[in-house]
């Protein structure tokens, strides 16, 4: 495994971080295809002795049940200073007013909530979920900035956005002082290309590390276009469906193209297009979701595959412009 900073910061990350929203309670969730806690620890087990020290979760998946599954993880298979969990704010935890969002009272209360599920003193990356429009974006930083002075949060990241809203978040802390994201977790994969437009440049400019979600695009450029709905998720996934419907010929054309990459090369599918990802400017670490041993396993293999300007030419060719999906 590889390690690397997460954008200007001093937090060396593994070029790959577990999504842990697949592992926690399928009672307290509503997607077919989660693991329960038994189920899921060889995945923590492997993940650690693959050298990935990176793992990302969030306080609305499956109601919490992920980062208690995860807090357990980590103190059975790893010591906590030398591993780095991000969780992330914003989605409704409770039915109250007050139960969703990144107000001031929203962090305040979510991140202790975090904390105590995860069974952790702090988390090394604390993340906006999602900008909220109905919150001032100056009292989301302040509140975010008050979390890291505390302690409880040792570095700030933020999620799917607009670039112009993000570079407004960037100039807004660093004008009045307050501590400045570090990373952004984006949409980002070969079937959705959107980030490169604005996304990408704005991060190499400002020195912000990219996490992207779905790197595999649900695991469909995993695959030949033919078996796209063979797995459980596959089937079961209906935000998949949204987001990787729109535009379906050209996706087509993309998986067809990763086939070629792959079979010429030799290896999974998987591996060639997260080698692609890796080796984009800014890029730091991709989220990778895992509910078979062999995929982490190709995951951290793709962080040793170089591909060529060629094969670069050819994964990208056959993309076509797609709706802003994921915010």
């Amino acid at each position: 495994m590889d390690y690397i900073r997460l954008g200007r910061s001093g937090l060396k990350v593994s070029r790959i971080q577990l999504g842990c929203m697949t592992y926690s309670d399928p009672a307290r969730g509503s997607h077919a295809w989660i693991l329960n806690e038994e189920q899921s620890q060889p995945f923590f087990r492997q993940a650690i002795e693959l050298g990935i020290n990176f793992f990302d979760t969030a306080n609305a998946y499956n109601n919490g049940a992920s980062e208690e599954v995860l807090g357990r993880a980590i103190k059975r298979y790893a010591k906590r200073d030398e591993v780095v969990i991000g969780t992330k704010v914003f989605n409704r935890m409770r039915p109250d007013a007050n139960g969703r969002g990144t107000s001031r009272k929203a962090i305040m209360a979510e991140i202790d909530a975090s904390l105590m599920r995860l069974g952790m003193d702090y988390v090394d990356l604390y993340q906006i979920h999602r900008l909220d429009p109905e919150t001032p974006m100056e009292e989301t930083l302040e509140a975010m900035h008050d979390v890291v002075k505390a302690g409880k949060a040792l570095y700030i990241g933020a999620s799917s956005m607009l670039a112009w809203q993000f570079a407004k978040c960037l100039y807004t802390a660093e004008k009045i002082g307050w501590t400045k994201f570090i990373s952004m977790q984006n949409h980002m994969n070969l079937m959705y290309r959107e980030e490169e437009r604005e996304m990408m440049s704005l991060c190499v400019e400002e020195g912000i590390g990219m996490t992207p979600w779905s790197p595999l695009a649900r695991g469909r450029v995993t695959r030949p276009w033919a078996a796209q709905a063979e797995t459980g998720r596959g089937a079961s996934d209906n935000y998949s469906k949204m987001l990787y419907t729109k535009t379906e010929e050209a996706d087509r054309l993309v998986v067809d193209a990763v086939e070629a990459v792959a079979k010429a090369r030799g290896v999974p599918m998987a591996q060639v297009a997260l080698a692609w990802l890796l080796q984009k400017p800014a890029v730091a670490s991709p989220v990778v979701g895992a509910t078979k041993p062999e995929q982490l396993v190709d995951a951290a293999a793709a962080v040793s595959l170089t591909l060529t300007a060629e094969e670069v030419a050819q994964l990208e060719a056959p993309y076509v412009p797609h709706p802003i999906l994921g915010m």
